[in-house]
């Protein structure tokens, strides 16, 4: 969604594992430079566990781009197996042919597994087991594991077993019945998180890859990313995938650090503050502290001058008392407090009870003229109508160029998901439709729970619809060449007006580009939607720009 608008050629936070993504901070460098000395050098095990998105796999998929022409491997990716199940897995990984009836055998397994270790060996080959998320690994599995370690010539271990896992791996190595399994690991490191200078690195590095040429982020975006992901790549990747796709709905150029919060609110489902702000916390309570002090001076003083009135001392005549500090004849009328505008999210806690999928449906048909009287299939019940629901995620731009009524997914600051109906909208207010009153909000207080998601319903005036390109034949092609034609105050019906031949494509485009679509010459629904509410018929729901009130 956001890859043309900062210029990417591909997604650059996806949590799969893709070597060519690999960031080799120092400790991945070391991660991997220990795996590849397990599958150089014999002996029995080597051991790698890291905290759940420390890059685990991704360093495994890079191992395994990078083993020797001479060595075999077989991956175990599922260890929730029986001792025999393990046994057959890897016999399968490494090609050997075991018979129906001895896939219960594990004498037969292993006998066959042997053979081929003595064949590989007589080759100069070595083999090479890797099990991740060897946590999982049961006792009796583990057990099977270290007696695959005895096969072995005079000189050397025959098979080499790599163990990758979370923490808890290294807990159930200690535990005194499996003391054989943990003697024979002669090589162990736990991949721990990115540094600061290193989370930094680990972005623009995946940006790059991408196609980047220049900071998306942030200086302040970065630092606190390291902050609310703890440098886990994992929760990096996720956050600023949504980081991207909040600034894209915004259409900011820059990810700061505000979105970057936002995103991390998202992945966790709570609300994340300013660092300064704990700053300011600590000082404010300190400052509450002497003001209670201060406060506690001010009141001994009030009793003691109190008193000193109920009991004045003589006067001399005609001397009137002095008045007590601080006071005056008339006295001063207390200031007139300032009341703060409603946020958005005491909003949306306001109207919860408005704001389901279905409410918001209920209103947004109704601006079609159309009462919803099923809750369970709303875009169903439009249909039924002669309607149709698109679902999006975009940006303001977006919303604009549709010009329709839209129903914005929104998230609140505790991770609750909202449905409001977008009746207006212009450069700074959106107006949403809440319980039976209109909200005008400011367009930034909407975009801080607001990641591109909505809906709008439109009218098609063919049968059906679908997504149309060169080539194509029907009704629709029909009505597009019409359509077009009709905004420019023609009419085209050619003998072939039901093809849609290049002609019309380049007629798309120059569409596409007037209104800031993606211009590729296929009349997909969002270039339709913007096409038949650039012909809008009299009556049909449009964006309106209120007054101010």
């Amino acid at each position: 969604m956001y890859l043309s608008f900062f210029g990417l050629s591909e997604k650059p936070f996806a949590i799969t594992p893709d070597p060519r993504y690999l960031y080799l901070s120092e400790r991945h460098a070391e991660a991997l430079a220990h795996l590849l000395y397990g599958i150089n050098e014999s002996g029995g095990f080597i051991q790698l566990t890291g905290e759940v998105g420390t890059g685990k796999t991704t360093v495994v998929r890079t191992l395994l781009s990078r083993v020797p022409h001479h060595a075999d491997v077989a991956v175990i990716l599922n260890p929730r197996v029986t001792p025999v199940e393990f046994l057959l897995t890897i016999c399968e990984e490494l090609g050997l042919p075991i018979e129906a009836a001895d896939r219960d055998s594990v004498k037969q397994m292993v006998d066959a597994l042997n053979r081929r270790l003595l064949s590989a060996h007589a080759e100069g080959r070595r083999i090479i087991v890797i099990v991740d998320e060897a946590q999982n690994l049961s006792a009796e599995t583990l057990e099977q594991v270290r007696l695959l370690t005895n096969l072995e010539t005079p000189t050397q271990k025959l098979l080499q077993i790599i163990l990758i896992g979370q923490p808890e791996l290294r807990d159930l190595l200690d535990r005194n019945d499996l003391r054989q399994l943990a003697q024979r690991i002669t090589g162990r490191y736990h991949l721990r998180p990115l540094s600061r200078e290193e989370t930094q690195g680990y972005v623009r590095h995946r940006l790059r890859v991408a196609g980047a040429t220049g900071e998306i982020f942030t200086p302040g975006a970065l630092r606190e990313l390291h902050r609310l992901s703890s440098g886990i790549p994992r929760v990096i990747n996720v956050s600023c995938d949504r980081a991207l796709l909040g600034a894209y709905t915004r259409e900011a150029r820059k990810v700061s650090a505000g979105l970057v919060r936002q995103a991390a609110g998202e992945v966790y489902g709570r609300r994340f503050l300013p660092v300064w702000l704990g700053w300011a916390a600590g000082v404010g309570l300190a400052a509450g502290i002497a003001a209670l002090g201060v406060m506690g001076i001010r009141t001994w003083q009030h009793q003691s001058t109190a008193l000193r009135a109920a009991n004045p001392p003589p006067t001399a005549a005609g001397v009137p008392p002095r008045p007590a500090a601080g006071s005056t004849a008339a006295g001063t009328a207390p200031a007139r407090p300032m009341l703060p505008p409603v946020p958005i999210n005491s909003l949306l806690a306001a109207n919860s009870a408005n704001t389901s999928d279905a409410a918001a449906f209920r209103r947004l048909l109704s601006l079609w003229g159309t009462a919803m009287t099923d809750d369970r299939d709303p875009c169903g019940q439009a249909q039924k109508s002669g309607l149709a629901c698109l679902e999006q995620r975009g940006s303001w731009a977006q919303v604009r160029a549709l010009n329709r009524p839209a129903i914005l997914t929104l998230t609140d600051d505790a991770g609750q998901k909202h449905r409001v109906v977008l009746s207006a909208l212009d450069d700074k207010f959106a107006t949403l439709v809440l319980s039976e009153h209109n909200q005008r909000v400011p367009i930034e207080e909407v975009s801080r729970d607001w990641f591109g998601d909505f809906t709008i319903v439109w009218k098609p005036k063919t049968s059906r619809t679908r997504e149309l390109s060169v080539g194509m034949h029907g009704d629709e092609v029909r009505w597009l060449r019409r359509s077009l034609a009709a905004l420019h105050g023609a009419s085209s019906d050619p003998e072939h007006g039901d093809l849609y031949d290049e002609e019309l494509a380049i007629a798309v485009q120059n569409f596409q580009r007037e209104h800031r679509l993606n211009v590729d010459g296929i009349a997909g629904l969002q270039t339709q939607v913007v096409l038949d509410t650039a012909l809008a018929e009299p009556g049909s729901p449009l964006l309106q720009t209120l007054p101010h009130s």
